[in-house]
């Protein structure tokens, strides 16, 4: 509970009814898709900052930690002066301006909607759309992929971003309130950009890069933990091979946190994941995560699966954090 948010900054501070009707809208209707989302703005804000740091000869760890500074800095005081100007008119003002921050700015209903369009794909024999839109979502080469391999990257990454495009968003407001999931959006847009491995970016986007896994490291394992609990009550999935694999194989994958979810999914849904990866016409890896003994996701059966799993996982790690602000 954010209890430094106290007086006029009250109104930044986490509500238990703009979580859960964000959540709901999110879920209904995914991400909103307009000019000023305030994702979007962030990562024109940052493609600007960067021109302007690189100008100035500033394309090293410094330039990284400016890049930070500059777009938190600018972000929540823009986003606390438009929640804290419209509590000068009301507080109901106030909450409606700090929902439609919270629900831009959870994206898991957005990533189911395009997991179901990857499958119907699939589904309707139509390979080039389901390529297409896994491209979309991964950063591989799609050409060789079949219907299976289509079907386990969309679970893939369904997994992955199950923890920092929800429950990650989740925890920093509960926690945080309205600024700390503004700084967790900075961070994870920072990462998506300009956190990369690669000459131009390696040191960079360091600084990105090292903040979205220190603010993922926690809500990854709280991720895990609520996928086995899910999948211990739920028919059809394993809580045990959720507990083992996430514990055993997280850290085959790449990062320190990503793993966590993805193996957790992959042993709760009983089926293997990832597989063969090709990068510029060469084959990467061969990495299968899963217990050995389990067939390889490639069914319509198992989408559904992983679908029902994220959404349980996702509500219930919402209603969690709503009862928690609820008792404060």
């Amino acid at each position: 509970m954010a209890y430094w948010l106290t007086g006029p900054l009250s109104s930044l501070a986490a509500d238990p009814v703009v979580l859960a009707l964000a959540v709901v809208l999110d879920l209904a209707i995914g991400d909103p898709v307009y000019a000023w989302h305030p994702v979007r703005i962030i990562g024109n804000a940052l493609t600007w900052m960067e021109g302007l740091l690189r100008g100035v000869g500033l394309s090293g760890y410094a330039g990284g930690i400016l890049l930070f500074v500059g777009l938190a800095t600018s972000f929540l005081l823009i986003t606390g002066s438009l929640v804290l100007l419209a509590g000068i008119a009301s507080v109901g003002a106030a909450r409606v301006v700090d929902f439609f921050f919270v629900y831009s700015l959870f994206s898991l209903g957005d990533l189911i909607h395009h997991v179901w369009r990857i499958e119907s794909a699939v589904q309707r024999h139509d390979l080039a759309a389901a390529r297409t839109a896994v491209s979309a979502l991964v950063g591989r080469d799609t050409e060789r992929l079949d219907g299976g391999g289509c079907r386990r990257a969309a679970v893939e990454s369904l997994s992955e971003n199950l923890t920092d495009g929800f429950v990650s968003p989740v925890f920093w407001y509960v926690l945080l309130g309205l600024p700390g999931l503004v700084l967790f959006k900075v961070v994870s847009t920072m990462d998506s950009m300009v956190g990369y491995k690669t000459p131009r970016y390696l040191q960079f986007g360091w600084c990105g890069a090292r903040l979205d896994d220190v603010m993922n490291y926690l809500p990854a394992r709280f991720t895990w933990l609520a996928i086995v609990s899910v999948a211990g009550l739920m028919p059809m999935y394993s809580g045990r091979k959720a507990w083992v694999v996430g514990l055993r194989q997280h850290a085959l994958l790449l990062g320190p946190n990503s793993g966590w979810s993805e193996a957790a999914a992959a042993g709760a849904l009983q089926r293997r994941i990832v597989g063969p990866i090709w990068r510029d016409g060469v084959q990467v890896t061969d990495l299968w995560i899963g217990d050995p003994g389990d067939p390889p996701l490639e069914r319509r059966g198992d989408v559904i699966r992983a679908l029902v799993l994220a959404i349980v996982v996702g509500v219930l790690t919402a209603a969690a954090g709503g009862a928690w602000l609820a008792l404060q």
